[in-house]
């Protein structure tokens, strides 16, 4: 097992480059997966309904996730905040059908929470959680400066 323990930010190129916080956070094999809206590359919340700002804002984590050799299976904990929980229930179906497309069918630990807003207005859903990497796969990129 990794015994670095040293907290070593995770930002991938691909997605928006944070100011203030991380997308993640890696220390040892355990990498925090900072909170993820449905930002897109150019900073703003997609276009669309709750299943779209999903897709996105899991589509950001797994992102971050795959950025030190993480992969869907290596998620033990996922937590989901929500503006509208009975419409993210009412669209369910389609939410786990987008959850199966991008990390298969695994699920880890989750808790869905009710919150009255985002850090953007326009933000459904935000998305932070937990993983755990195998030191086979294990990419650690190198500490900030």
């Amino acid at each position: 097992m990794n015994t670095d323990l040293t907290p070593v930010p995770v930002n991938p190129a691909a997605l928006p480059a944070p100011r203030g916080y991380s997308h993640g956070t890696l220390s040892g094999n355990t990498l925090h997966l900072g909170g993820q809206t449905a930002l897109d590359e150019n900073m703003q919340i997609v276009p669309g309904d709750i299943v779209e700002q999903f897709r996105q804002a899991f589509g950001n984590v797994l992102t971050t996730l795959r950025e030190v050799g993480g992969v869907a299976e290596d998620l033990v904990s996922i937590t989901i905040y929500l503006t509208d929980i009975p419409d993210y229930q009412a669209h369910g179906k389609e939410i786990g059908a987008v959850w199966r497309e991008l990390a298969g069918p695994v699920y880890p630990a989750m808790a869905g929470i009710g919150t009255t807003g985002l850090w953007q207005p326009e933000a459904m859903i935000e998305i932070l959680g937990v993983a755990v990497i195998a030191d086979d796969r294990l990419v650690r990129p190198p500490a900030a400066k």
